[in-house]
């Protein structure tokens, strides 16, 4: 291969198809020969070339940092049993503050942020703790919060990476269909571990399966975001295709598949209005459907994306403007005829954002493919309507347990 390179480094062609016989053993050959061609022009783009798709693993002072976070979410993990407090009563509360503040962290680490530039994301985790953990028990309002917070902080992570650049809300956006990615990858590794070494001790007649997952699993999974963050943001190309294709895919099966229910539901006779569990379901999968409007329009906007793929995603946009249309009218329904609750208004609240969000994402969408947008004007629709969700989120976490005296 060696000689191959030598030989041919002025035939592009040539090492084009060396590389893609052998990938890695070109790049073993090529960085043994490259001193001897570094002066060859071909030879400086195929070091570049080689250099981005190589597989980064960062520096010590990523690892030192990834190793003291872990250290920090493992002691968080076992605080309960360390001091004898209800898992009930810590995990459900405190979980967000133990898995996402470690993933802001990186992000300030990497982007070399200072403690001023961190005021609001800091103010944020710290009136956050304080008060839900205040909160009295069993009230309504406290698992509103407890399901708003991580809203907010997700958001308060965004900030971090992106403050306010609007080019970099979008990176923010198109990074979370990669760590969920990668996030599987390491789950399945894990799992995998995991069976075997359990299956392996049985053999031997060693129970440590209480143990394992008490300590091991317990301290170790709320860092794998962690750890999918780190390996995707260091190898950019490592999952990056794989996110495309799979918006290409489900984007069509999606829409069709809400198309279908829709008149599943008219034939069906299902009734959002009275059918409370029924009205729970469905902005259940409105939820779903706008994650991966959201995901799939990050993609969608890409310079070389499918046109086909642009109008699936409109039309599961209109589609999903619909279904929402119904939940709200439902939603309002329900308010009026059985009166005002905590969860009603949140509901009613969240829906109605979410219909503007659409609303206004699909309006700049049908202007880019009519060609009257550019792609900067679909993104700024998506990426400038987080700060609400953001306002949203701390008004239902912070000013409806005081409005309904934490009842």
């Amino acid at each position: 291969m060696e000689n191959q390179i030598i030989q041919h480094i002025a035939e592009p062609a040539v090492l084009e198809q060396l590389y893609r016989s052998n990938p890695a053993a070109f790049t073993r050959a090529f960085q043994v020969v490259y001193p001897q061609i570094s002066s060859e022009l071909s030879a400086q783009i195929w070091q570049q070339r080689l250099a981005v798709s190589s597989t980064s693993w960062g520096s010590k002072g990523d690892w030192t940092l990834l190793a003291i976070i872990a250290a920090i979410v493992a002691f968080l993990m076992q605080l309960p049993d360390l001091f004898s407090i209800s898992h009930d009563l810590y995990f459900p509360r405190n979980m967000s503050f133990i898995v996402m503040p470690g993933i802001g962290a990186y992000f300030a680490y990497k982007q070399g942020l200072s403690i001023r530039d961190l005021v609001w994301p800091l103010s944020i985790l710290v009136v956050s703790i304080v008060f839900i953990n205040l909160l009295p028990e069993g009230s309504t309002t406290l698992l509103l919060t407890c399901l708003h917070i991580p809203i907010l902080l997700w958001l308060a992570v965004g900030y971090v990476f992106a403050g306010n650049d609007s080019a970099k809300r979008m990176e923010f956006l198109r990074y979370h269909g990669d760590l969920v990615l990668m996030t599987e990858v390491i789950g399945l590794a894990g799992g995998l571990f995991t069976g075997l070494t359990l299956n392996l001790f049985k053999l031997i007649d060693i129970d440590i399966e209480d143990y394992y997952f008490r300590y091991l699993v317990l301290s170790i999974l709320p860092s794998v975001p962690l750890l999918a963050t780190f390996l995707v943001r260091q190898n950019a190309s490592l999952v990056s295709k794989i996110s495309p294709v799979i918006a290409r895919i489900f984007t069509p099966i999606v829409t069709i598949t809400l198309v279908l229910f829709l008149g599943a539901v008219i034939f069906t006779g299902k009734d959002p209005y009275n059918d409370r569990e029924f009205l729970l379901v469905f902005n259940g999968i409105l939820i779903g459907v706008m994650a991966l409007i959201l995901f799939s329009l990050g993609e969608a906007t890409k310079v070389n994306a499918s046109r086909v793929h642009q109008y699936f995603l409109f039309a599961l946009a209109l589609v999903a403007i619909i279904d929402n249309g119904i939940a709200l009218s439902a939603i309002g329904y329900r308010l009026v005829e059985f009166g005002v609750t905590p969860n009603r208004l949140v509901v009613l609240g969240s829906n109605a954002l979410i219909m503007v969000h659409l609303m206004l994402a699909t309006k700049n969408l049908w202007g880019f493919l009519k060609g009257q947008n550019t792609i900067e004007q679909v993104e700024g629709s998506l990426t400038a309507y987080l700060p609400i969700y953001a306002i949203w989120a701390a008004i239902v976490s912070f000013v409806f347990p005081l409005i309904f005296q934490f009842s």
